[in-house]
């Protein structure tokens, strides 16, 4: 059992600190309907938790495995070392940084894919978007992110310091675009992906879910043309069609025959049924 002492310590800080703060945003910014929106969410929320437990703690030491596995097999890294060791601290965190989103982006466009796409589909069921959204993850998607969000920065030597520092930004930034806030940023949301931008990547329409795959910025979405403006979308429905679940049934999704099939659009599905 101590093997799971110290995910579950970490575990518990990450979701008291993130509670905290986004709670205390949601009740600035709800006031008086946060009642009803503890309400609506509830289920989901549930859900979402026993993920982040699931995978932040229970399989905490298997996920560990990969991950020193990957820096065993990429130790080559240290060729790079010194050139990193070079820079002012403030370049190698920006250029982490850049790395580390740039990777996100790309294994996140990936999962959208109909080989993929059985794994990410749990984190895409949420009907209810709020802070915790952003760990409702399938344990095989957890997976797939820990073996290869870090891999490439890795392999390019950078100091682990820089990659944990990047590592939060990418984090916090996380909970911020899941939050049920219909934001644009403004000016801002011009580079930085804004919770408005993230709620249209989980509009419940699979043409529009194949945009804003980014994660902070909006450069990547914008540079390979995944990018779209979200204010004609601002609080539209989100989910997928073929609904939310449990813990039990999001945990069983991914073995179901329809995600082992190319994916379809929802209409045709609907009219094969009706036929």
């Amino acid at each position: 059992m101590e093997i799971f002492y110290e995910p579950l310590r970490s575990t518990l800080n990450l979701l008291l600190l993130a509670g905290f703060f986004f709670g205390s945003l949601a009740l600035l910014v709800k006031r008086t309907g946060l009642l009803d929106a503890m309400v609506r969410t509830r289920k989901e929320f549930t859900t979402n938790l026993s993920l982040a437990l699931i995978n932040l703690v229970l399989l905490a030491p298997l996920l560990a495995l990969p991950s020193g596995a990957i820096r065993e097999a990429l130790g080559m890294g240290a060729l790079f070392a010194p050139f990193w060791e070079s820079l002012p601290a403030p370049l190698t965190v920006l250029a982490a940084f850049l790395l580390y989103d740039f990777v996100v982006y790309w294994r996140h466009r990936f999962e959208h894919s109909p080989l993929l796409w059985r794994i990410h589909a749990t984190h895409h069921a949420d009907t209810a978007l709020s802070w915790l959204s952003v760990q409702r993850k399938h344990p095989l998607s957890k997976l797939l992110s820990v073996c290869v969000d870090i891999s490439l920065l890795l392999l390019l030597g950078l100091p682990e310091w820089s990659i944990g520092l990047a590592g939060l930004v990418i984090a916090f930034w996380g909970f911020f675009v899941h939050c049920d806030v219909p934001w644009t940023l403004g000016i801002f949301g011009r580079v930085l992906l804004s919770p408005a931008a993230h709620r249209l990547h989980h509009i419940r329409d699979e043409e529009l879910m194949g945009t804003n795959y980014g994660n902070t910025l909006t450069l990547w979405d914008k540079m390979f043309g995944s990018y779209c403006d979200p204010t004609p979308y601002l609080n539209c429905e989100t989910g997928i069609a073929e609904g939310t679940r449990n813990l039990g049934g999001e945990l069983l999704r991914p073995f179901e025959k329809r995600y082992w099939t190319r994916r379809k659009d929802p209409a045709a599905e609907e009219t094969e049924a009706a036929a």
